[in-house]
């Protein structure tokens, strides 16, 4: 049940974070790609801050939703270089 709440996540924050970065959502299954990548990178960069968000699934999808931001502006980077 876990991986479905995992999955569920990873794609409420791709497209939440193709909506706020302008570049529109990347389809399903790259939306749930984009999230749950983003989530790693979110939980890791707010780990190592220090940072902390109220858990459950509210804070999960911020802080997923803030690394798949973070994740889809390093592509872009990459993408014009």
């Amino acid at each position: 049940m876990e991986l479905v709440w995992f999955i569920l996540v990873g794609l409420i924050a791709g497209w939440l974070a193709g909506m706020i970065v302008k570049g529109g959502g990347y389809g399903l299954v790259g939306d749930i790609v984009v999230g749950i990548l983003g989530a790693l990178l979110g939980g890791f960069l707010f780990g190592s801050l220090g940072g902390a968000v109220g858990g459950g699934l509210l804070g999960s999808i911020v802080v997923a939703t803030l690394g798949a931001i973070i994740l889809i502006v390093i592509l872009r980077l990459i993408k014009r270089a």
